[in-house]
């Protein structure tokens, strides 16, 4: 049977060898860096549902684990830096200027996407990545509640 493309992970954090076995082949650097990166991810919205694509070396995070509705952000690896995206990028509050002002649409121009390259653990300390990932995943979540509000 052949296996899915992405590989789902609802368990959090702690689930990581998918996400380890998928970043292997990077050098060590590049590999603690998109672990930084994770590590945010969750730290700011830890019920986040995180899909891995083994074969592509890259990994989307959400509310779910449909990539174009349900995930705001994804990480990209590449030689020398991580790329974080975000699917709704122009949409988001970015007072620091971490984004470019343009980017990609998808899926019948309803996603304007932006992303932003990392190139070492300072780049993922940065507050305003922090601020910028918290209003990825509140414009994500607004679908269902206000962002900001206790769950019902």
């Amino acid at each position: 049977m052949a296996q899915a493309a992405g590989i789902v992970n609802r368990d959090g954090l702690a689930n990581d060898q998918t996400f380890r076995d998928a970043m292997s082949a990077s050098a060590e650097e590049i590999q603690q860096l998109a672990a930084g990166v994770r590590s945010l991810i969750f730290d700011i919205f830890p019920a986040t549902i995180e899909v891995v694509w083994p074969k592509q070396r890259s990994v989307g995070w959400g509310i779910g684990p449909k990539k174009f509705t349900e995930q705001f952000a994804y990480l990209m690896l590449f030689k020398g830096h991580v790329t974080l995206g975000f699917y709704h990028g122009a949409d988001l509050s970015d007072p620091d200027g971490l984004l470019p002002d343009t980017g990609g649409r998808q899926v019948a121009g309803t996603l304007s996407m932006r992303s932003l390259k990392l190139t070492g653990l300072d780049d993922v300390d940065q507050p305003a990545l922090r601020s910028l990932i918290d209003a990825a995943a509140c414009h994500q979540l607004s679908v269902a509640r206000d962002c900001g509000q206790a769950p019902d």
